[in-house]
């Protein structure tokens, strides 16, 4: 089973090589970071916290385009897995009514949820968020 999850928080540290990202869960109290590059982290932010709209295609725009263009919608975000501290996400997309899970770092998924207004939705599986947040 799947938990839908927000965007929490970003920290965003110029002396380190890692960000983090903070995900918590709609209508419930648990949540849990995950470490992202820079890049992805700056990304996020801007869309979150500006109306970002940048003069050119950056990468995560360029996904959404590429999947519009061959004809799928992307619907969403899912969190499926974590091992050995690493996480492990797909973006979900639908094309001619068939579901379609691509393989992707959470912090690319969730760049691009972020792209759209609103983002779209972020799950993690239940498995999942009970290894993060240390429960059972």
């Amino acid at each position: 089973m799947a938990v839908e999850m927000q965007l929490a928080r970003i920290i965003i540290s110029e002396i380190s090589d890692s960000q983090v990202i903070y995900l918590k869960e709609v209508g419930g109290d648990r949540q849990f970071p995950i470490l992202i590059g820079i890049f992805e982290a700056t990304n996020i932010n801007r869309r979150v916290k500006e109306n970002f709209q940048p003069p050119r295609p950056l990468t995560h725009d360029l996904i959404v385009k590429v999947a519009q263009s061959l004809g799928a919608t992307i619907e969403g975000v899912v969190i499926s897995e974590l091992s050995d501290q690493t996480y492990f996400a797909a973006l979900q997309l639908r094309k001619d009514g068939e579901l379609i899970e691509i393989d992707a770092r959470p912090s690319d998924a969730i760049a691009v949820a972020v792209t759209f207004q609103p983002p779209l939705p972020i799950y993690v599986n239940e498995q999942v968020l009970q290894d993060a947040t240390g429960g059972n």
